[in-house]
């Protein structure tokens, strides 16, 4: 398996499904949607709608039935990335390698392009063909989904981030802030994957811990690129951490011991992944991916 080939070709699924979805020109006000427009495209990784994808189909299910719903995933978490790239949060003025939403919109545009965004993730998922076919498949999702964008998973996460600023923190308080900021919505995400295919509990549990530990990998991983890598790799500002003294893992446990506790936590997804047999290679290569990854 080639992994950056499977990687474009889902990065492109989801691009297509996103252009698909958006309010079409001249039904909603211009300015905005070229704000939403701006924030999507190009977009980064695509990581959370393509674990969505690889999820359902470890599952056995139909893409066509995910997609919408991965769509969705993807608004959202673009909506996080506006909103915290502000002033009044990180305040930065680089993402995915330009110019954040509120400098080039303003600060009103750039809150109420993530505002739409995250209002028409909904709407989305909640209207698509497949939730038609599957209702109580895609209620469920969206219960899901609601549940990781809301105050018991992202919200919680970067309140917890922000009011651990400066402060001494323990290893239990940064698990919490690392599993509501960045690990809800990546958990969400294989989770989704596995009720939109209809698979059984025992492997939407399955789903669900791979997320977690892939999850945890993943913002590990992003705190010790803050540390060693540069702002035109990563596409946004490299050093932000240490200077706002956030809660991080190398600044707990330094940078040798935090790329140790990331290979384990990377480990523990594959394991879960490798459950599916061959259908959860790619998500096992997933797990690699994020261990490896220098953006």
């Amino acid at each position: 398996m080639n992994l950056g080939s499977l990687l474009y070709r889902e990065q492109r699924r989801v691009d297509t499904a996103l252009r698909r979805v958006l309010p079409r020109p001249g039904t909603v006000p211009r300015t905005v949607r070229r704000a939403m427009v701006y924030s999507l495209f190009p977009g980064g990784k695509r990581l959370r709608p393509i674990l969505a994808i690889l999820a359902c189909r470890a599952a056995g299910g139909r893409i066509a039935d995910v997609l919408p719903l991965a769509a969705a995933i993807e608004m959202i978490h673009t909506y996080s990335l506006i909103h915290d790239d502000l002033p009044a949060l990180d305040n930065d003025d680089l993402r995915r390698g330009r110019a954040t939403s509120h400098r080039v919109f303003g600060e009103a545009m750039a809150i109420l392009a993530g505002d739409a965004l995250l209002t028409h993730a909904f709407e989305v998922a909640a209207s698509h063909p497949g939730a038609r076919r599957n209702p109580a498949r895609a209620t469920r999702a969206i219960r899901v989904l609601a549940n990781a964008a809301g105050v018991t998973g992202m919200i919680a996460g970067q309140v917890m981030d922000l009011e651990a600023e400066g402060r001494r923190f323990t290893r239990a308080t940064l698990l919490r802030i690392h599993s509501g900021k960045t690990g809800a919505l990546i958990s969400a995400s294989t989770r989704i994957g596995g009720i939109m295919a209809g698979a059984t509990r025992a492997r939407i549990n399955a789903l669900r811990l791979y997320g977690e530990h892939l999850g945890l990998a993943f913002q590990i991983i992003d705190d010790i690129l803050d540390l060693e890598g540069h702002s035109d790799r990563l596409g946004k500002t490299a050093g932000k951490d240490l200077r706002a003294r956030k809660a991080t893992f190398p600044a707990l446990l330094g940078l040798a011991a935090s790329r140790r506790h990331a290979e384990r936590s990377a480990a523990a997804a594959s394991r879960h992944a490798a459950s599916f047999g061959r259908r959860g290679r790619p998500l096992q290569a997933i797990a690699r991916f994020v261990i490896d990854r220098q953006s």
